[in-house]
């Protein structure tokens, strides 16, 4: 083990084996050994395979199809370590399970971010690193010390490097909500933003009543609101079948507002994550109505659930999307779309573990991405 890792323990969770394997590597460390398997009853039984007294240690444990398997053994393994006297614990969670649920999207909900933050801290952890958190103002949620990484100076160095014409392109938030994170990777590479207004409001759609606009509440939210594809992500616990919150009718379409100019200029789309594609694809089409040249949708986080990946190849509208690979993509799934580039964010992990463990700052990673370790 290299001298800058010394009594260091870094543990693989199953979630995410490719991406804890290219972290691990860069790092020169062989992962720590760790049973994980269930029961019968699918109950998640853990054995911690090495000697973890006083020892710094990392579990990389990322988001994945099975979130409540993740996230339950990314809480055991915690405990495990805990109880055997491990000096610090630090959970690398490249993508925080449930960060969607950051706030109460309608009356009588839960917000499921704040518990989750809460269970990992009497789980026993010391520090969590992760990255693109859907609303920054999750890391008050947590006692506990968190550093949340960026993906933009990878993302930006892929577009100066791979798209043509970029210096002539236009960063396009499809939310209010998504404004700051996309002025920030505009300001970043120099180039104009745009923002794309959806409004439900206007007379011929349908509104849910929760939603009305008779609450001042209720004004402040939808322009907040960075998530779009919320209800349509929404599935049924017991059928699987999507729930639908409000029925408009067949000729009825989204009241779209383009605010920017990107005629003839390519645009990049950027949200935290990709989820359902809908609000993408709707986006796209408004952007090519308007002269975009080429229309990229970029996420850190490519969730792509469903068909999402089949719709997004199917549409003309959109030439490529990128996302990171803080999320797992089976290789069946990359297979479906030759316009999908999964962009390798392994090496600002390792590095942030690295300095983590040196106790040197991070702060180089927010704007920089890490050549070598």
């Amino acid at each position: 083990m290299p001298s800058c890792l010394r009594r260091t323990k870094v543990f693989a969770g199953s979630s995410h084996p490719e991406l804890a394997a290219l972290v691990t590597t860069r790092l020169g460390v062989e992962p720590a050994k760790a049973t994980l398997s269930q029961f019968k009853n699918k109950e998640t039984s853990v054995e911690i395979g090495v000697s973890v007294r006083n020892e710094d240690v990392f579990i990389i444990q990322s988001g994945s199809s099975k979130i409540n398997d993740s996230l339950m053994e990314l809480l055991i393994m915690i405990n495990a370590c805990k109880g055997s006297s491990a000096e610090r614990i630090t959970a690398v969670i490249p993508y925080f399970p449930y960060s969607k649920q950051s706030k109460k999207k309608k009356h009588r909900g839960a917000i499921a971010a704040k518990l989750v933050a809460n269970i990992l801290a009497i789980s026993g952890v010391d520090h969590i690193i992760t990255m693109d958190l859907h609303a920054s103002q999750m890391q008050g949620f947590f006692n506990r010390p968190v550093d949340n990484l960026y993906a933009e100076p990878t993302i930006a160095q892929w577009i100066t490097d791979n798209v043509d014409d970029w210096e002539n392109g236009v960063v396009v938030s499809k939310n209010a909500g998504g404004a700051k994170r996309v002025t920030s990777l505009a300001d970043r590479l120099n180039i104009d933003f745009a923002l794309i207004h959806k409004d439900r409001t206007r007379p011929g759609h349908a509104i849910d009543p929760d939603h009305s606009l008779s609450n001042p509440e209720n004004i402040y939210n939808r322009l907040e609101d960075e998530d779009d594809d919320y209800d349509d992500d929404l599935v049924d616990a017991e059928t699987g079948h999507g729930i639908l919150r409000a029925t408009a009718g067949a000729d009825e379409t989204p009241m779209m507002t383009l605010v920017g100019d990107v005629d003839g200029r390519v645009c990049f789309i950027v949200d935290d994550m990709i989820d359902g594609c809908h609000s993408f694809l709707e986006a796209a089409d408004n952007l090519v109505s308007h002269g975009a040249k080429e229309v990229y949708i970029i996420a850190t986080h490519g969730i792509l659930s469903g068909d999402s990946l089949r719709q997004i190849e199917e549409c003309t509208n959109v030439h490529r999307v990128v996302v990171t690979n803080t999320y797992p993509i089976p290789a069946e799934k990359r297979a479906l779309s030759p316009k999908l580039k999964v962009l390798d964010i392994s090496a600002t992990l390792a590095e942030a573990i690295r300095r983590t463990h040196n106790g040197e700052s991070i702060s180089y990673l927010f704007s920089q991405v890490p050549k070598s370790l």
